[in-house]
């Protein structure tokens, strides 16, 4: 499959990678239509065998693929530098068919996240131990998987050290790049083999579609789209449509939220109501010179801890008068949520503990509001408790 590499810098891709010269055109349209069909005819028998020798593009059947799709997956490949991408109906549709068709059968999975698996054995390594990484890879590991940020602490994953871990023992580098996005973080060019997006989150940015895409080397991702195809998780041509329409101010909108979340983080490391902040912007993190080498800039989510109980941090976040309670981010409106009660609910506070989620732990994601009133909001709460 032959990908345009389109020119220009992050923001000048995300407007016009991969839908300029490749998109479907219909009556001039300017914007990539939505290609509202499941099925693709043939004009001939002679074009139907054309078709399964490789020698005529068709997408033959909706599980196989769309032209607004096409165009999305285009556009990731310009923005992340891959050859190739398959979007899906979810983040977690990418990451389980990504397993499946990489993974084989007793395979060795190495992960930073607990992440269950039938029949593979799984080792959990903690972000930046990269003792304990390499002799999990000397076990026979096949895959190394991670979020760099990761959620909610906001762990950075040296990519190219990881990388570089990886190749020397044969193994797969995934890095799901959700919360850096392709504008604060390029783990292909770092040395990744795949990068994988929630594209509900910033590349959508509205809060309004699901989406998930896997962008990388293109004999792996042949490998994951011939599943995807048998597996069905494939994408609405509408939601294909919206992401494309997010992603044109996804430049704009990752650098209006770097600002302010980095303008919080350093206003609640000095405010006496905060226990701790946990932003890789931050000197204090314990991965900044990380993500100093390897990121353009540091994301709009800021994790920290009320000083007090779990009740105190609750008190904290019902006080707030702009951010919505909602577990997702990547939104034009900010969100905020308590870990412990919204993803770790149905944890025992010694399960909680043993994953390092502490009862008084906020995830803040910044929408695009003005920074000083977000501040404000902030102030206002924290005054309660």
């Amino acid at each position: 499959m032959s990908r345009e590499r389109d020119q220009g810098k992050p923001s000048t891709r995300a407007v016009h990678g991969g839908e300029r010269d490749g998109r479907p055109r219909v009556t001039d349209s300017l914007t990539t239509p939505v290609v509202q069909s499941a099925t693709y005819w043939f004009r001939d028998t002679q074009e139907v065998i054309a078709y399964q020798e490789g020698r005529h593009p068709s997408f033959e059947y909706g599980r196989y693929g769309n032209p607004t799709t096409r165009a999305l997956e285009d556009k990731l490949c310009a923005l992340e530098g891959g050859e190739d991408c398959v979007v899906s109906a979810s983040g977690m549709n990418s990451i389980t068919t990504l397993l499946f068709a990489l993974l084989e059968n007793a395979g060795h999975l190495v992960t930073t996240t607990l992440l269950p698996r039938m029949g593979i054995r799984t080792t959990i390594v903690e972000p930046g131990d990269y003792a304990a990484l390499e002799r999990a890879l000397a076990d026979g590991c096949s895959l190394f998987f991670s979020e760099s940020p990761t959620n909610p602490y906001l762990r950075v994953v040296d990519v190219g050290r990881v990388s570089e871990l990886c190749r020397r023992a044969g193994a797969l580098c995934v890095i799901d790049s959700t919360f850096a996005t392709p504008i604060n973080q390029q783990a292909l060019a770092l040395g990744a083999d795949l990068v994988l997006h929630s594209a509900t989150k910033y590349l959508a940015g509205h809060n309004d579609v699901m989406g998930g895409a896997l962008v990388g080397k293109r004999a792996l991702i042949r490998r994951v789209r011939d599943l995807h195809g048998v597996l069905g998780g494939v994408i609405d041509p509408h939601a294909s449509y919206l992401i494309l329409r997010g992603m044109k101010t996804l430049a704009l909108r990752v650098a209006h939220v770097n600002q302010s979340a980095s303008r919080i983080a350093r206003h609640l490391e000095q405010h006496e109501k905060i226990e701790r902040v946990h932003y890789p912007g931050l000197a204090s993190h314990a991965d900044h010179a990380v993500a100093l080498r390897q990121m353009s800039g540091f994301g709009g989510v800021v994790s920290f801890e009320v000083r007090g109980t779990l009740e105190s941090a609750s008190k904290f976040i019902d006080a707030l008068r702009i951010p919505y309670i909602a577990p997702s981010l990547g939104g034009v409106e900010s969100l905020v949520e308590q870990p412990t009660i919204v993803s770790y609910w149905d944890k025992t506070p010694a399960e909680r503990a043993e994953l390092g989620i502490r009862d008084n732990l906020v995830r803040y994601s910044c929408g695009v509001e003005d920074a000083d009133d977000l501040i404000r909001d902030i102030d206002q709460a924290l005054s309660l408790i």
